[in-house]
């Protein structure tokens, strides 16, 4: 019986051994948790929404770390997170609040249809068939994909047309990402003019489906005196870092498409 047991207990010694000095090698052996990512990864809000381009907090988190990423793309986090992650980087870090913003006026009053569509309640699917009911190829369909997703009740359709609550909205970025007409875009929450219109077309065609479509007049270029207004394939364009929100080009817009 006992020349059994001992070679029994020689194994179980051995084990154990050889246990407790993987488990202290793994201890001191292996590298140390690196503590300015941990502070990094800390500062962010933890909303891994995927608007800074990446996707997730934590894969951001090790790109700021490692220099490749900007420290200020966090849109959830804004000024707070941008001045955590000073402190922790030693840098000053600048942050534009931003907030998401539908460029198209064309609700059901002022916009015209191509054919009535009676398919799925969804935006995707309504785009996939004739690019959509609107006889404008740019503008809202209306059905509310980005209402759907958004989680902080931000978006709700109003006579056909997506709107976002500025003081709801976390600029999350998800609405972006599902219009399937690229309506929605992200823009700084400072009080700067926008164009509600996306419209490309010639004048001409333009004011045939929409009553507030942009038809590139350029009267809003005229009238700017800090050339924050450029016209590119008959559509105005404002430069959010030039403009100063006097609301010059709001006042000579014959198409009402500039807004605030």
């Amino acid at each position: 019986m006992l020349e059994i047991l001992i070679p029994v207990i020689i194994v179980a010694v051995i084990g154990l051994v050889l246990g407790l000095g993987l488990s202290l090698a793994g201890k001191y052996l292996s590298d140390p948790p690196d503590e300015r990512l941990e502070a990094i990864r800390e500062a962010l809000p933890g909303a891994n929404c995927g608007a800074c381009g990446y996707t997730g907090c934590d894969d951001y988190a090790a790109a700021v770390k490692d220099g490749i990423a900007e420290p200020n793309l966090c849109i959830p986090g804004g000024k707070d997170t941008a001045s955590a992650l000073s402190e922790v980087l030693g840098v000053e870090i600048s942050a534009t609040e931003q907030v998401a913003f539908v460029a198209c006026g064309g609700d059901c009053y002022k916009a015209s249809t191509k054919y009535a569509y009676s398919g799925m309640v969804s935006c995707a699917a309504a785009a996939a068939l004739y690019d959509g009911p609107m006889d404008c190829a740019f503008g809202c369909i209306g059905f509310g994909d980005c209402a759907k997703v958004c989680e902080y009740g931000g978006i709700e359709i109003v006579d056909g047309v997506a709107r976002v609550d500025i003081g709801t909205c976390k600029a999350c970025g998800k609405c972006v990402n599902v219009c399937p007409k690229k309506v929605i875009k992200m823009v700084p929450k400072e009080n700067n003019l926008k164009v509600r219109c996306l419209n490309t077309d010639k004048g001409g065609k333009t004011m045939k489906v929409c009553q507030v479509g942009c038809i590139g007049c350029t009267k809003c270029v005229k009238v700017c005196k800090y050339d924050a207004i450029k016209v590119e394939n008959f559509l105005a364009k404002i430069d959010p870092e030039k403009c100063t929100g006097c609301g010059e080009c709001q006042l000579v817009c014959p198409r009402g498409c500039i807004t605030k």
